[in-house]
């Protein structure tokens, strides 16, 4: 790409060398910067040519660090014949998914409905109203794996854009009504409380006893879910529903799934074992998966998971970590135009670095195959390469240290895979959340600081008039925040304030969440949507629920007004919490299990829950030790909240008025734990607040 100075002084068009995207900051963009295709970036710009022009619009969506996206890209944007149809007869737009999620959330809504399933690169065709007429996912150039080629696709959309305009314009139409259909879900009562039985149910329906996780190929991480099974069968004391979570991070930690020379989880298995990985790295399992392995250490007191949060931290800190304290949001599975390859090893290679002895035990415990264990993906043949991973029984979690930075040191001189390194507040907000919650939990304040240090870039470099931004990137924040960016940022404030007491964290998660409700809650009929009154109106509203990859805007929502509202005492977030889960409670009740951190949410509120207030001076001893008890356990649906009596931005008295009440007794450190509405009395003693908390 050109530097800076070479772009401004480019024409508006990008000029002979470059498209209209080389003006974009998105990594994903700029990938596609140098295509022959004219490609526009979504704007008025591109539908008014398409208006005047009277073309159809290709619509692609993708993100930086996409496999099938690159391949798409050589195959097809890079070549000119494709690039001659697209120019001559369409208008070309690029949409990174990451950037604009609410683009994507409607025309991925569309292609599942038009095929059945979905994916990226997402391939759109349209009118120029922005209605889509077809959709897809990967095309090759020409027909091959069983799929249509796309310049064939393209002249036969280009033929009935021209003769059956009639039919194009109905169908975009039929289209169009139906996705508006999908928010208007009519809001129910309150869930039931067999729900959560509902849940683990299908959960353990659909559980792989043999290799661990969820249904069959290709297995996501999908850590809210191992989090709710975590709560449920602590709660229950129903020993299934932990071995599930403990069987699964075990798989997922000892698979190839997980890098064991350099840390940090890949995006999902192909395979049912967790051994073969798609090799891309993103921020949001970085920071959900380790949520999910502190809170089973906690539960389980298993020290592989404690020892695997520490090391997906490590990941993060070394390699996802901006100079000023945000983090990137991922990176990819290619280098050098071959997917994996910056990951897997040889025999010899291995052999040559560690030398026999250390060599030999490596070679055996982490499954190295002189052929290799990693095959072609088209014929199934053995590449000679190696992915490295852990039989499913070793007791063992990790290379020998030595040998593993030897590999590291090794593996870092090799060319990376691209970086996606746009700074996203809604990723950005989990991460925080995690670090936070693995300093408070393991006592490592490293954390804490760098999930302080990266809540104050967001909020310093992302925010404009009091509103969020969703990216920065080169320098620059730009476009409006999303549901995600307000109720991501917020669990990551609540549970920096739960970690470092500072009640300015407190009053931003306040802060935001009204600014969200003024934002995005949806008036008609509750629940929040996801672009809000400062966005783009696309075709339809979009209002999400369901629990994938990521969490939804609204279960996250839902769970921070619950803690808030315990937290400060605000009745109103407790009513909003009652709406919201009325919003969805049907389409909730179709699938529970598809909602797993909503129910997390509405456990919490059902209850049991723990308000626990420490009153103290901040930085003594008989403080730090109540803390250190209440850290130290296992308490789902609890709150934490300080009283610092020496110093004002140690208290949340500013923010929840009922702390006047609470005192310090016999002059020293004093907690009160609350339960279900009920107070026990106040204790100074750490075994006392121990047995307590253990009831």
């Amino acid at each position: 790409m050109p530097g800076s100075e070479v772009i401004s002084k480019l024409p508006p068009d990008g000029g002979p060398s470059y498209n209209r995207l080389v003006f974009e900051k998105s990594p994903y963009l700029l990938q596609h910067a140098s295509n022959p295709v004219d490609w526009y970036p979504w704007g008025e710009e591109a539908f008014s040519r398409a208006r005047r022009e009277d073309k159809p619009i290709f619509l692609s969506i993708g993100y930086a660090t996409c496999h099938w996206c690159h391949v798409m890209e050589r195959e097809s944007f890079e070549d000119p014949e494709v690039a001659r149809i697209l120019n001559t007869y369409f208008v070309a737009i690029k949409v990174d998914r990451e950037e604009r999620p609410d683009v994507d959330n409607v025309y991925m809504t569309a292609c599942q409905a038009l095929t059945g399933s979905g994916g990226w690169p997402l391939t759109i065709l349209m009118t120029a109203e922005k209605k889509p007429f077809f959709a897809g996912t990967y095309f090759p150039r020409v027909a091959s794996f069983g799929r249509p080629g796309l310049i064939q696709l393209l002249e036969n959309v280009r033929k009935v854009w021209e003769e059956q305009r009639g039919d194009v314009n109905e169908s975009a139409d039929r289209i169009t009504s139906a996705l508006a259909a999908t928010v208007k879900a009519e809001p129910g009562g309150l869930l039931p409380a067999s729900i959560e039985e509902a849940a683990y149910m299908k959960l353990l329906d659909s559980f792989d006893k043999r290799f661990a996780g969820f249904g069959s190929a290709p297995k996501f991480p999908i850590p809210h879910q191992l989090i709710f099974l975590l709560r449920y069968g602590h709660q229950r004391n129903v020993e299934e529903a932990l071995n599930m979570v403990r069987q699964t991070l075990r798989a997922i930690r000892r698979g190839g799934i997980y890098d064991h020379v350099g840390f940090g989880v890949h995006r999902y298995s192909t395979d049912r074992q967790y051994l073969l990985p798609h090799f891309e790295k993103m921020l949001y399992d970085q920071a959900l998966l380790s949520l999910a392995y502190l809170e089973a250490y906690q539960a389980l007191g298993d020290d592989e998971f404690r020892q695997t949060a520490q090391e997906i931290f490590s990941y993060v800190l070394r390699d996802m970590t901006h100079a000023e304290g945000g983090f990137y949001s991922a990176e990819d599975a290619d280098s050098e135009g071959e997917e994996g390859k910056f990951y897997v090893w040889d025999e010899t290679e291995i052999r040559s670095l560690l030398g026999p002895s250390a060599s030999d035990l490596v070679i055996s415990r982490m499954n190295v195959q002189a052929e290799g264990n990693y095959r072609d993906e088209s014929s199934g043949h053995p590449t000679g390469k190696n992915i490295l991973y852990l039989e499913a029984h070793d007791e063992g979690v990790t290379i020998e240290d030595t040998a593993r930075r030897l590999l590291f040191e090794a593996r870092d001189k090799r060319v990376h895979p691209l970086k996606d390194d746009k700074i996203l507040t809604s990723w950005n907000g989990l991460m925080i959340a995690a670090l936070a919650r693995g300093g408070r939990v393991l006592g490592k304040q490293e954390y804490i600081d760098a999930a302080e240090k990266a809540a104050r870039f967001v909020l310093t470099r992302m925010r404009e008039n009091h509103h969020l931004l969703r990216r920065y990137r080169d320098g620059q924040a730009a476009l409006q925040g999303y549901l995600d960016d307000y109720a991501f940022l917020v669990w990551g404030l609540i549970e920096l304030y739960e970690a470092d007491f500072h009640v300015a964290h407190l009053r931003m998660a306040l802060d935001l969440t009204d600014s969200m409700v003024e934002s995005f809650w949806d008036v008609e009929n509750g629940g929040f949507l996801f672009s809000g009154n400062r966005n783009e109106q696309l075709l339809a509203p979009f209002k999400p629920v369901y629990d994938g990859a990521l969490p939804s805007g609204n279960s996250v929502a839902l769970w921070n007004m619950v803690r808030l509202a315990r937290m400060t005492a605000r009745k109103d977030y407790s009513e909003r919490v009652e709406n919201v889960i009325r919003a969805f409670s049907n389409q909730v009740q179709e699938a529970p299990h598809a909602f797993s951190l909503f129910l997390i949410g509405v456990n919490h509120y059902n209850g049991p829950s723990r308000e626990i207030v420490i009153v103290g001076h901040a930085q003594s001893e008989d403080t730090r030790q109540l803390l250190h008890t209440v850290n130290r356990k296992y308490l789902p649906n609890h709150s934490l909240i300080l009283r610092g009596m020496d110093n004002p931005e140690l208290s949340a008295d500013t923010v929840a008025d009922y702390l006047g009440y609470y005192d310090m007794r016999n002059g020293r450190a004093t907690a009160y734990v609350c339960e279900n509405f009920s107070c026990k009395n106040p204790v100074n003693d750490p075994t006392q607040l121990s047995s307590i908390l253990d009831r």
